[in-house]
Formats: C-alpha cells, structure tokens, sequence
C-alpha cells in the first residue's frame, strides 16, 4: 500500500530527511483533498488511521483531519519518521477554547534537526485544508505560505500547549494543540458528533479544499471559490455535469467506484442545500 500512497503523491520512496518531509507534506495537500462528500453521499467512515490510508492510496479519496493527518502518519512512520499525533482545537472565535480540543487532529515530526531548526522538531498538518503548504520548525515566530501569514506561539491561556494563528484571509482563525502522545481513541466521540450531527457544519454543507503553493481552491456545496493567485468571484455551479467535473478536474476527486445512488444522494444533498440557501437570500 506504501508505493500506491507514493504513486498518488507523484513521489519515490526514500529515508528520512528535512527535505523528503516537505516535499511530501507539499505533494500530499495538492493531491489529497480535504473532503466531507462521503458524509452527504451516505458513506460511513470511522478514524482508522489504516483505512484512511487505504482510501487515499487505493481508492482516490481524502477526508478531513482525522483521515489526512491519520493516514499521513502511517505514511511518515513507513518511511522512517519519528512521528507523534496530538488533540488540537480548530477555533473560528477570537480566542480558543478549550472544548474545541478533540476537534482536530495535528501532528508533529521529530528527529529532524537542520540549520534553520536545531530542535528537530516540525508542525505537520495535512489536514486544515487552506493552511498549511509544508510543514514548519516547532518555534515561536511568524512565516509565510502564499497567500497566507501565519503565525506559532506558546499557549499561555491554559486551552493548549501551542497556538497557530491562521490569516485573515482564511476561513478559521487558529488552533490550539497539546502536546502530549494522543492515540486515535481520543477523537472517536468528536467525529461521531461532527460527521452526524445536524448542528455540525460538516454535515450542514459538503467541503471540498485543496491547498497549492500560490493558493487554495474550495468547493462549498455548489459554489467554488479560490482565495490567492487566480482568485476569481464566487462561481455556482447549478448543473450536476459541471460540479462533477470541478470536482474531477480541480480537487482530483473522481469518486470512481462511488455506486450510483450515493452519487445521486451526494448531489441531491448538495441541491437542496443551495437551494434553502438561495431562497433564504443569504448573501
């Protein structure tokens, strides 16, 4: 499964190296989808950090945090990196709080050390969707992913160990993370709640991202939307034929093997959605 994983991210096996980390964190975020269709179209998917990987390795998909980051460190770990997962909280209010914590997944690499990072130790994170490029040195400091400014801190509020604060122009505002070993156990309850709930914004409005070295395109519900170079105004695409391709054609999702009437469930899902959202004149 380690060469298909590979093979999907355009990459040869090879030991462990600074370098080999960042190209496969670039190569994974721009061709792995962050992706919540398989909730919309009835699939039911668990935090398995073994069928995440097959997923992405054998069957074109991707996932959200659970299933990125999870997969990704199966991937890290077969090839020699020393890798630890962690309970992180994505955050959209000012400040984080610490019930977020369990909503996200984050890792990090150690071992790694380099001129530029004598501690070793790097922030990975395959699986924010618009953040993250390649992974980073663990240390205080602001940094730039185009079109995005970024910053890590040291948690002084008692939510966390450390702090990202994303941009502005992003669709959340930071994350908080511990950084004490969690197993995959500890995000069981928090995906059951976010890929089931109605009160969840997952299962309200399927999301589709993919990040790339200049920018990030989105897919929410119908409309697609880039934020950095090429940016363009908010495009809805109201004909099934045409999303579907969007989806082929920008995000790499194919969903091939996808039986016909999860498809038809996916996007009459979609439909509807946008729908209610039109007639509510949302802007």
């Amino acid at each position: 499964m380690r060469a298909a994983y590979l093979a999907r991210l355009g990459l040869e096996a090879e030991p462990s190296s600074v370098d080999g980390l960042l190209r496969l964190h670039r190569a994974h975020v721009e061709r792995v989808p962050y992706e919540t269709l398989w909730i919309h179209a009835g699939e039911g998917w668990d935090v398995d950090p073994v069928a995440s990987a097959e997923r992405v390795a054998l069957h074109g998909r991707g996932g959200y945090c659970f299933h990125l980051n999870g997969a990704f460190s199966e991937l890290l770990a077969s090839l020699g990196y020393a890798v630890t997962r962690h309970v992180g909280g994505v955050h959209r209010t000012e400040d984080p709080y610490i019930d977020a914590l369990t909503n996200h997944l984050v890792l990090t690499v150690s071992d790694l050390p380099s001129d530029e990072n004598e501690s070793g130790v790097w922030y990975v994170d395959v699986g924010l969707g618009e953040a993250l490029h390649e992974a980073v040195p663990l240390a205080v400091g602001r940094f730039t992913q185009r079109p995005f400014e970024l910053s890590l801190e040291r948690a002084t509020d008692g939510v966390g160990d450390w702090h990202l604060t994303h941009d502005p122009k992003g669709t959340f505002t930071g994350m908080s993370w511990l950084m004490r070993a969690a197993t995959m156990d500890d995000f069981v309850e928090r995906h059951r709640m976010l890929s089931t709930s109605p009160d969840s914004g997952f299962v309200r409005t399927p999301i589709v991202q993919r990040r790339d070295a200049t920018g990030a395109d989105a897919m929410r519900g119908l409309t697609l939307t880039r934020v950095g170079e090429g940016a363009a105004p908010p495009e809805v695409l109201i004909d099934r034929e045409e999303w579907f391709g969007a989806l082929a054609e920008i995000f790499d999702l194919r969903l091939d093997g996808i039986p016909r009437e999860m498809l038809d469930r996916l996007w009459d899902r979609c439909l509807d959605a946008h729908r209610e959202w039109d007639a509510a004149g949302r802007p």
